[in-house]
């Protein structure tokens, strides 16, 4: 079995939302056998930056679903898009 780096672009509730804080609530919220390796907060529009975040995990069917559904229900996230997936 193989690692997979997903890469998401998470969008903040708002520019009030502390995006490292929301880096710290997303590393904690993570299924088991993953890893937050890496976070980057890139400019998105009007003042508003997104969170762009590398998740390592196992190789294994449906493992995608639960890491966007554990991001998407942290507070303080409107929506969560996968970027780039692939083999490491």
């Amino acid at each position: 079995m193989g690692e997979v780096g997903l890469q998401y672009r998470v969008l903040p509730e708002g520019l009030e939302v502390d995006l490292k804080k929301l880096e710290e609530d997303i590393r904690k919220a993570l299924p088991e056998g993953t890893k937050l390796r890496a976070a980057e907060q890139r400019p998105l529009a009007f003042g508003l930056n997104a969170l762009h975040v590398l998740i390592v995990m196992d190789d294994k069917k449906g493992g995608a679903d639960q890491v966007e559904a554990a991001i998407s229900g942290v507070s303080g996230v409107q929506s969560v898009e996968i970027v780039e997936m692939g083999l490491l």
